[in-house]
């Protein structure tokens, strides 16, 4: 197994259709995980959040130290795990829509997505401690 794996040695998992994983805390301190459509943009991942009411976001503007991690499901596994402090912003909140519904569920899901959703949040992650696997030489 390699270790010590960037997300330049990781294309297939940084720009892949796999589910990723937020991990949220909860205000009993236990953790919420969450599957979520996501990005690689920019040195980081955006995740999109329909409304504010989400119990992400409120775990995150309560203590936004969150965890994050992607992995394929098909060998050789790869995957990238983040542990950071996320950030919340409307910031290009159509733009990480679209792009991840288009990369997700196709063209026509993303322009039907983005024509009838209110205006959300997107959850900002720029690792903080990294790291990336590949079980293969």
């Amino acid at each position: 197994m390699r270790t010590g794996l960037g997300p330049d040695d990781l294309p297939d998992v940084m720009h892949g259709t796999d589910i990723g994983t937020l991990a949220t805390r909860r205000p009993d301190d236990t953790i919420m995980l969450s599957p979520v459509w996501w990005e690689w943009r920019d040195g980081g991942f955006n995740i999109w959040v329909d409304a504010e009411t989400d119990r992400k976001i409120r775990h995150i503007r309560r203590d936004p130290r969150v965890t994050f991690v992607v992995a394929n499901q098909v060998w050789p596994y790869k995957g990238y795990e983040v542990r950071a402090t996320a950030t919340i912003s409307g910031d290009d909140f159509y733009g990480v829509l679209r792009r991840t519904a288009e990369r997700f569920d196709g063209p026509e899901a993303a322009e039907r997505m983005v024509s009838t959703y209110a205006p959300g949040l997107v959850i900002r992650i720029e690792p903080g401690i990294a790291r990336g696997w590949a079980y293969e030489d």
